[in-house]
């Protein structure tokens, strides 16, 4: 392993994963930069585990961890995200693999996170 590999942040490294359900029961996570959510409501129109915060004024999701039955309606919300520059600030992570399903701007599964 190089010192390259060492810079690039894997999901896994993100959150606490210590007190999330089973893999096997909720295999996805979101990852969400909310620092970056300016607040346009898209993925609250797509789908369901989405929310516009009234306070804020800005979206949270209702869960971070999730099934097969909810991915479609997440990867929804995460490619129709126009946060930075269309790439999107709420990630969908397969916990199996530990890879990024969406919005995957480098086709590689690698976290496309701006910290």
């Amino acid at each position: 392993m190089s010192d390259a590999d060492d810079d690039v942040l894997r999901p896994s490294d993100v959150g606490s994963d210590a007190d999330a359900p089973p893999v096997e029961e909720k295999p996805y996570k979101i990852i969400f930069e909310a620092n970056k959510c300016f607040g346009a409501g898209r993925c609250a129109e797509v789908a369901d585990n989405w929310e516009m915060d009234l306070a804020s004024g800005l979206a949270r999701p209702k869960s971070y961890f999730f099934g097969e039955e909810e991915l479609e309606e997440n990867v929804k919300a995460a490619e129709v995200c126009p946060a930075k520059k269309d790439r999107g600030v709420i990630h969908v992570v397969d916990r199996r693999t530990d890879e990024e399903i969406a919005p995957n701007p480098h086709d590689d599964g690698t976290l496309s996170v701006d910290w």
